[in-house]
């Protein structure tokens, strides 16, 4: 359907931006920053420490701390020719033969870590794989939280689903506290990833685009996901002064405190509430905020509003499958899902393994969420001076090649450097492919193709843990392939059309016809093309081929 001119008066009555606005997203992106915390939480609540096997001769003394001293090892444990000794074998002392310690016979550095699930359970060596379990849970439950919140948010309400969200991520989390069985607390998982970071975030996200205006909605999207990553470095501070798991994972939970209150200060979406009909409901929450901000509202356009008939005969349902329908949309849907997988990849990749890297890992993670914020600056100073395509393929590139680069160098401060700058773009690309892909699907299946993006990147996040376990195979292998996927990603970028100061398509038609003939490649040989012959350049080139063949057929 297309956007009702009566609802779009409405909400120019309150202006882009105003004193309501600031508020009710302020309101709303505490959800951001709770789904930071809540995502990266189990990388202190169950992190894995350096560890090996229990040796007698070493460890028979239970009030000396274990060693960790490589020469005091030598005798005892395999030592490789990088001079690290074997986190899962060590040495028969009767036959001299390496054999693998079995379960609940390791010993763990807890030089940063006196506590861990990981401990607790002994998910090491050959079950290092649960580990990786329990991450995934996390995720499937975001990848849930995809499936299940948002059309639940259609039909009930986001403020609804927001504030229940915000209550069961409390609970859950306070459980995940006091839950001492591995598979049940898996299970709690689900649920905490599906109303911790699927729930809330989305909802508060939708709640904050469907209310600020045009002007705003770059900065105010880029601000959720700048707090998401302040969620984040707040998980390093607690982790650092914390050391008891079931005190530490409480803290985590109580901050979902500050939603309990959201269903008395947050109002429900005026565009939702027109869509469902409750037009008197929109009208009263609308003539609030004007009043806020300190404008007049218009009668008249209230008189109009009220004498609208609704639940027109034209309505048509759309949906996922119409985005695969047509030539042109089914080519962009992938290209769009495929990025969204390879940001979301790339950006957990680096995040869950931060305790890879050499260093404090309570600083290692605080700056992974800190080099984030420069990478949001750059999308919000030049990302309308570039274009969506070219700065997102930049940076999704520069965050790929470093993964790279990282895999073929030694540990040391270079590869924290290069991690860094990794994370930094990769956040900056994965900020703008929310809007970009707003902006390049008709309306009529916007929300469809945005969740379907979203349902992309919820799959690759469960899929990052599992990935990280080839590293048995080769330790880089896994870092080869976030970086590979990343660039592969950012080649195919640049075949989607540009969207700056286009209007937004509106029909499955406009959409099938948006864009054509306008990649980055194209654009790219034609310049080229018009420097050697003096002919004009790509952009005027495809204006006159727009004026020539406006419905844009091939």
């Amino acid at each position: 359907m297309d956007t009702d001119p009566v609802l779009e008066e409405v909400m120019s009555q309150l202006g882009d931006w105003g004193k309501y606005q600031f508020r009710q997203h302020l309101y709303h992106i505490l959800a951001a920053f709770l789904a930071g915390m809540h995502m990266l939480s189990l990388t202190m609540v169950a992190p894995t420490p350096q560890h090996r096997c229990y040796i007698e001769e070493l460890d028979g003394n239970t009030t000396a701390s274990p060693t960790f001293n490589i020469d005091s090892l030598r005798p005892y444990i395999p030592i490789n020719s990088e001079n690290h000794y074997d986190s899962c074998e060590m040495y028969n002392q009767t036959t001299n033969e390496s054999v693998v310690c079995g379960i609940d016979e390791h010993v763990f550095d807890k030089t940063y870590h006196d506590e861990s699930n990981v401990i607790t359970w002994d998910l090491v060596c050959d079950r290092r794989w649960l580990r990786a379990l329990i991450q995934s849970f996390y995720m499937g439950g975001v990848l849930l939280g995809a499936f299940i919140l948002g059309p639940l948010a259609d039909k009930f309400g986001r403020k609804t689903i927001f504030y229940i969200s915000g209550l069961i991520q409390l609970c859950a989390g306070l459980a995940c506290a006091f839950i001492s069985n591995f598979y049940v607390y898996c299970g709690i998982l689900l649920l905490y990833g599906c109303f911790g970071s699927g729930g809330a975030y989305v909802t508060g996200f939708v709640l904050t685009m469907e209310l600020v205006g045009p002007s705003k909605r770059t900065l105010c999207g880029t601000a959720f996901s700048a707090a998401f990553a302040i969620g984040v470095m707040l998980d390093a501070v607690w982790g650092s002064m914390i050391k008891n798991v079931m005190v530490l994972q409480t803290v985590f939970a109580l901050h979902s405190l500050v939603l309990v209150g959201h269903w008395w200060l947050v109002d429900e979406s005026i565009r939702w509430l027109w869509g469902q009909g409750r037009t008197k409901e929109a009208l009263k929450i609308a003539e609030k905020a004007a009043l806020t901000n300190g404008v007049h509202f218009d009668d008249k356009v209230e008189l109009r509003a009220v004498a609208q008939q609704t639940g027109s005969d034209s309505n048509v349902s759309f949906g996922v499958s119409d985005l695969f329908k047509t030539r042109n949309l089914r080519s962009r849907t992938l290209n769009v899902a495929f990025n969204w997988f390879s940001n979301s990849l790339v950006y957990y990749g680096l995040s869950l393994n931060t305790g890879n890297l050499v260093g404090n890992p309570f600083l290692m993670l605080f700056l992974i969420g800190l080099a984030e914020l420069p990478g949001y600056l750059i999308v919000i100073f030049f990302v309308d001076i570039t274009g969506r395509r070219c700065l997102c393929s930049f940076l999704m590139f520069v965050g790929g090649f470093a993964c790279i680069i990282v895999a073929f160098i030694p540990k040391g401060i270079a590869v924290t450097v290069l991690v860094l700058i990794g994370k930094m773009a990769i956040a900056g690309s994965f900020a703008i492919i929310y809007n970009y892909t707003a902006e390049l699907f008709p309306t009529v299946v916007r929300n469809s193709a945005v969740g379907l993006g979203a349902t992309a990147a919820r799959f690759s996040g469960l899929l990052t843990p599992l990935l990280t376990l080839l590293d048995s195979l080769d330790k880089e292998l896994p870092t080869i392939i976030f970086g590979g996927v990343a660039v592969a990603a950012a080649l195919l970028t640049l075949f989607l059309p540009e969207t700056l100061h286009k209007e937004m398509p509106q029909t499955i038609e406009d959409g099938e016809h948006f864009g054509i003939g306008d990649t980055a490649y194209k654009n790219c040989f034609e310049f080229m093309r018009s420097n050697r012959h003096g002919k004009p350049n790509a952009a005027e080139n495809i204006e006159a081929k727009d004026r020539l063949n406006p419905a844009g057929s091939d």
